[in-house]
């Protein structure tokens, strides 16, 4: 993945320069952040520092519960560990380099940085996005189909499912880059932005984005609708399922089932179609960046306590990791 990150950087490198009569090579963009307010800067570097060490800290005492328990070795858990690793990985693209550019008092990042950072960050939004379709598409078997669901989700397709999400995010975070590496830039490369988001790249550009802008938008709906429409149909099985079901306790049962990941999904999509649909709206940028925190950050810190609160499995397993250490 870091690879084939690498190369297309280089492959495009070449080709990514100013308007013609300035031969000078692109090198940088200022990422303006939340505020350029100086003394705020204290209290954003404290605030995100702490949201990004509660988010990588609970995501892995999700992903080391699944791991240390064997009673936790089935497919809704596999699943869950692959998106708390894509949760810490999700908020690693975007949280330390914002916090470096606050304590160094600078807003730089590098060209090569900026497209790479893109593209990771890309990778790991659609790999949410297709993690949680697979958690649907496992609730639901669970629940419709409970004599078959160890058949069903076997090992193996588990195991495919969550290769081709990496697969599909991988080859559409490379389309996107590659594709934002063809574009020229003017002198004003300033991202009112605290990270190097793709729709505030393009805009950026001087040279043709119209092509750009029509795969931005055509990929995002079909990715994201295709998405959303799995969820959809998923639990719309769910819940004809659920009606047939005569006892409350039973009743009871497949809601707890589907609660977190209904809570989960409810606040990854809501939060993002808010924030793009608000970037619509409105042309403060900075007001949109600061919006677009719920959807970059806190989505993914709020996740390992969505999922842990009322999860006895996945507290009863740290309880016993902990106990055993000491």
């Amino acid at each position: 993945m870091l690879v084939s990150c690498s190369l297309s950087l280089s492959f495009g490198s070449h080709i990514n320069k100013m308007k013609p009569g300035n031969e000078t090579q692109i090198s940088q963009f200022l990422l303006l952040g939340l505020s350029e307010e100086p003394e705020l800067q204290p209290f954003l570097f404290g605030l995100f520092l702490s949201m990004y060490l509660v988010t990588v800290l609970g995501n892995l005492l999700i992903i080391l519960a699944t791991i240390s328990d064997s009673h936790l070795h089935t497919p809704m858990y596999f699943f869950l560990s692959n998106l708390s690793f894509a949760d810490i990985c999700f908020v690693s693209t975007t949280v330390p380099k914002m916090l470096v550019n606050i304590q160094a008092q600078s807003r730089v990042i590098t060209y090569a940085g900026c497209i790479t950072q893109m593209c990771f960050f890309i990778l790991f939004v659609v790999l949410d996005s297709l993690l949680l379709t697979a958690m649907a598409y496992d609730r639901f078997v669970a629940i419709c189909h409970p004599l078959h669901y160890t058949v069903i989700m076997n090992s193996w397709l588990c195991g495919l499912l969550v290769l081709v999400s990496w697969i599909v995010s991988i080859l559409y975070s490379l389309l996107q880059s590659i594709m934002a590496l063809q574009l020229s830039f003017c002198s004003e490369l300033k991202i009112p932005h605290f990270f190097c988001e793709l729709n505030r790249v393009i805009h950026l550009a001087c040279s043709y984005t119209f092509i750009n802008d029509m795969m931005m938008n055509f990929t995002s709906v079909l990715l994201g609708g295709g998405c959303l429409a799995g969820i959809f149909y998923s639990y719309f099985k769910i819940l004809c399922c659920m009606c047939s079901i005569s006892s409350a306790q039973g009743m009871n049962k497949a809601l707890s089932t589907c609660a977190s990941h209904l809570s989960v999904v409810s606040l990854f999509y809501c939060t993002g179609v808010g924030v793009y649909l608000s970037s619509a709206a409105t042309h403060n940028s900075l007001s949109n960046a600061a919006a677009s925190v719920m959807y970059t950050v806190v989505t993914s810190m709020l996740n390992p306590f969505i999922y842990s609160l009322r999860n006895k499995d996945i507290n009863r397993a740290l309880n016993r990791f902990f106990r055993e250490q000491k």
